[in-house]
């Protein structure tokens, strides 16, 4: 088995090394001090294939596999950890829309998140289970044409600036079958958020993720 790098994959690799060391790396500092969600350097990414890593092409996606965006998020984490690490969530949140979406939604979604003109968020994470998928409480009851959400979420990266959040939510019984994924656009009528306490010890011991702006939510009742 060959397990060197394609002459495709050294290319990529080498753009997000060079992306990360010149629009990333040189301004990391001040956006963690100051809190910033750098939405200009996250559409330059974009530009370059960085924001539908692996979603398809004929949504604007570059149709990567997971090893290639490996590749690259290792290279941009070397400039900007938070940075690369929202761009990682921000794929994730379009490749679930990508491949669970139907031809609507993927049309009417996924251009505008492969070239960062919106940005996505992931909500699964709650204050009373954490990440555990299987423990979620918040619940989405089908009301003639719409979804009605009840339920709060935490540590959601993106969350206040993103204009789509992809939410794990219980549509059935109890168990893991019983999750559903739905999307909810910034402005829905209920959506409100705030922002995550952070301790000022956290914040003088270790990393603060604070370009990620991390939030909590609330969807809409």
């Amino acid at each position: 088995m060959d397990f060197d790098l394609t002459e495709d994959q050294r290319a990529f690799q080498a753009t997000a090394r060079s992306f990360a060391r010149e629009e990333m790396a040189p301004h990391a500092r001040d956006w963690d001090e100051q809190e910033t969600f750098p939405v200009a350097a996250l559409r330059k990414a974009a530009a370059l294939g960085f924001g539908g890593i692996y979603v398809k092409e004929d949504v604007g996606g570059s149709a990567l596999s997971r090893l290639d965006a490996a590749l690259i998020f290792e290279e941009l984490a070397q400039g900007c950890t938070s940075t690369a690490a929202y761009i990682s969530i921000h794929n994730m949140a379009a490749w679930m829309i990508d491949n669970f979406g139907g031809p609507q939604q993927r049309q009417k979604f996924l251009p505008k998140l492969c070239t960062m003109e919106h940005f996505a968020s992931y909500c699964l994470t709650e204050p009373g289970s954490g990440s555990d998928a299987a423990a979620l409480k918040t619940r989405a009851r089908r009301d003639g044409d719409h979804y009605v959400l009840d339920g709060s979420k935490a540590f959601i990266s993106g969350g206040g600036v993103s204009d789509i959040y992809v939410v794990m939510a219980r549509t059935g019984d109890n168990s893991p079958r019983g999750i559903s994924c739905i999307v909810v656009e910034k402005g829905t009528p209920g959506l409100s958020y705030g922002a995550q306490e952070k301790s000022s010890a956290g914040r003088r011991s270790r990393p603060r993720w604070s370009i990620s702006r991390i939030a909590a939510y609330r969807p809409p009742t």
